[in-house]
């Protein structure tokens, strides 16, 4: 890691997104950092704790003697003059949450081990195990927070560390600038790969793109793990999150025609068997819209009104053809679907899987996994 020009640009995005008057030394200099520790310095820390930091820690600190605002919930790093021991400093963490930790409590634990780096916290830290350490000599590295009820979150390094943090600050913030306009640029890509049938390179592109807050890129992949079966790595439920709100995205053809029928065929489901659907727990909080959506879509549901389109025109009358004739025949239904899509269309510019496919509980028993990753594999759209 080339640390000053990264932390450079990740200052000037936190002052630029801030919705608050930054600290004056901040707003003048555009740096959330202090001026670099000398080696001295940083040889006086280790002597003080009896062994030699990590090399990436240790760039760091020759860069920058300390961090202001690390993500949203790290307020302020120590510096070569206070790092220390965790069970020193702050022994509660280790008193009451070892028993969170995948350790070998025999060998002790990260907490019991850990060197503590953040200062000031919303109920958190961050730390470094000198206990696992890699082939380059870097420590795994650690974030606790006491509200997120959960095991402490381990990262291979400090530097993989400060890129979550660093993603942290654009998924709650969204600050404008080459960041972000990198990611979009990367989402685009990923589209298009997908559509050329290449899922799991879109899919991880994606995910990564996620954690820096791009909503297409949970639209977009959202499809992808759907169709592949993933509900473990992703859900509907995101998308109904209150938090996730792209303009337009409710009353958009991807939603109301793709993803919204397999919503009603996942709470159909789970009523069922006497379990809540994504659907209705989206249901319970303040969605006006959505419950308004609901509500159109149960009349025409009443009304007797088809509902459920498999696709554009020419793909929709082949499938519901197939349907029609083979539905209680999953593998002849197969052979008809799987040649019916190559008239396959998005409906959207966002549009890469076939979605409304599973809304069909026919058509759904006939595509197993296999066949699933079959169709997306295939080159589709613009892509074809």
């Amino acid at each position: 890691m080339e640390w000053r020009p990264w932390l450079m640009r990740w200052s000037d995005e936190w002052v630029r997104s801030v919705d608050t008057e930054p600290d004056p030394d901040v707003a003048r200099t555009r740096w959330l950092g202090f001026t670099p520790a000398t080696e001295e310095a940083v040889a006086a820390a280790e002597a003080r704790i009896g062994t030699r930091l990590p090399p990436s820690y240790r760039e760091f600190l020759l860069t920058t003697d300390g961090w202001r605002d690390a993500g949203i919930f790290v307020w302020r790093m120590r510096d070569t003059s206070d790092i220390g021991w965790l069970r020193d400093l702050e022994p509660y963490w280790d008193d009451s949450w070892a028993e969170l930790c995948d350790d070998d409590q025999r060998e002790g634990t990260c907490l019991s081990r850990g060197l503590l780096i953040s200062r000031e916290a919303d109920a958190g830290i961050l730390f470094l195990d000198p206990g696992d350490v890699d082939d380059s000599g870097e420590w795994a590295a650690y974030s606790l927070f006491s509200w997120r009820a959960a095991p402490p979150e381990r990262f291979a390094s400090f530097t993989a560390l400060m890129e979550s943090l660093y993603a942290e600050l654009h998924q709650m913030r969204k600050p404008e600038g080459e960041t972000r306009d990198s990611w979009a640029a990367k989402v685009e890509q990923a589209r298009l790969e997908a559509l050329a049938g290449d899922a799991d390179g879109a899919d991880a592109v994606l995910a990564k793109a996620e954690e820096f807050g791009l909503e297409r890129a949970t639209v977009l992949r959202a499809q992808l793990q759907l169709f592949l079966g993933r509900p473990s790595g992703h859900s509907l439920g995101r998308l109904l999150s209150p938090d996730f709100v792209p303009e337009g995205f409710l009353t958009d053809p991807l939603f109301t025609e793709e993803f919204l029928p397999l919503l009603f065929a996942q709470h159909v489901e789970c009523s069922t068997f006497g379990r809540n659907s994504q659907l209705q727990s989206a249901m319970n909080g303040d969605r006006p819209d959505l419950h308004l959506l609901v509500a159109e879509y149960q009349a025409r549901l009443r009304s007797g009104e088809r509902c459920l389109v498999y696709g554009n025109p020419e793909f929709d009358a082949l499938v519901r053809d197939a349907v029609e004739k083979h539905g209680t025949d999953p593998d002849v239904l197969w052979r008809d679907i799987d040649t019916a899509f190559a008239h396959w269309r998005p409906r959207t510019s966002d549009h890469i899987a076939p979605v409304a496919l599973l809304a069909d509980p026919l058509v759904a028993a006939a595509l197993t996994p296999e066949r699933r990753r079959n169709l997306l594999s295939r080159p589709r759209g613009d892509r074809r």
